[in-house]
């Protein structure tokens, strides 16, 4: 993998200030276990998503730079989809359920015109950090690294949002996401919680959210600039 090496002390690829503020965790056990642990993997699979995509979501989105936090689970697992963002897929792959999900309720939202791809890449560069719990998965295995130190790694990664930043909006879609709420100081920051994107859960909560605008209003309130939603 291009930015995984055996080596401990070898410099991830990683943007600088995110770098810096998890420094520390890139030189825990738990990190080089899970460094050997994708080096093996490597060896006898196929793992998404490639290894220069990896920290595409901190790459994009800049320590500095980050307004709103959207976390999911686990990457696609399926060939050319997966790219470092969640919900996200590169150009040219079927768009996924939950992101059709995600997109429908952006139209009734705010308006927004159903793009004909899903690569969310122009949300993260306006400051939409878009963090999957698990950073990288095994070819038609959903899941499979799980467990395997990436969660200690991303929950590091909340932590320090909550700690460093302050009136960051946090939407935390379905249950596991809901979980990391208590990584998150209210008191600092805005939690909007609703149902899973997914075909069997946004009938039941994701739909008529209103996140979109929801997040907007909360950035005005802030004096910070809103997203832009609308994907060309």
């Amino acid at each position: 993998m291009e930015n995984l090496s055996a080596k401990p002390n070898l410099k991830p690829q990683i943007e600088e200030s995110w770098y810096e503020k998890l420094k520390t965790e890139f030189e825990a056990e738990y990190f080089k276990s899970l460094k050997n642990f994708l080096i093996d993997e490597k060896k006898n699979f196929t793992i998404y998503p490639k290894g220069g995509d990896i920290f595409n979501a901190y790459n994009l989105t800049p320590f500095n730079k980050v307004k709103v936090v959207i976390i999911g689970q686990d990457p696609y697992h399926g060939p050319n989809q997966a790219h470092g963002l969640c919900f996200s897929v590169l150009k040219g792959v079927r768009v996924p359920p939950s992101l059709v999900n995600i997109y429908m309720e952006l139209k009734e939202d705010v308006e927004f015109k159903i793009p004909n791809h899903g690569e969310l890449t122009y949300w993260a560069r306006q400051g939409v950090f878009m963090l999957n719990a698990t950073l990288t998965v095994r070819k038609g295995m959903a899941g499979s690294h799980q467990n395997k130190g990436w969660e200690q790694f991303t929950d590091a990664t909340i932590k320090a949002i909550s700690e460093y930043k302050k009136d960051v909006v946090f939407l935390l879609w379905g249950r596991f996401a809901q979980q990391k709420a208590n990584l998150i100081d209210d008191s600092k920051h805005f939690i909007l919680k609703a149902a899973h994107p997914s075909p069997f859960a946004a009938r039941n909560g994701f739909f008529g959210c209103k996140h979109f605008s929801q997040t907007n209003a909360l950035l005005l309130s802030k004096n910070k600039t809103p997203i832009n939603w609308q994907i060309d």
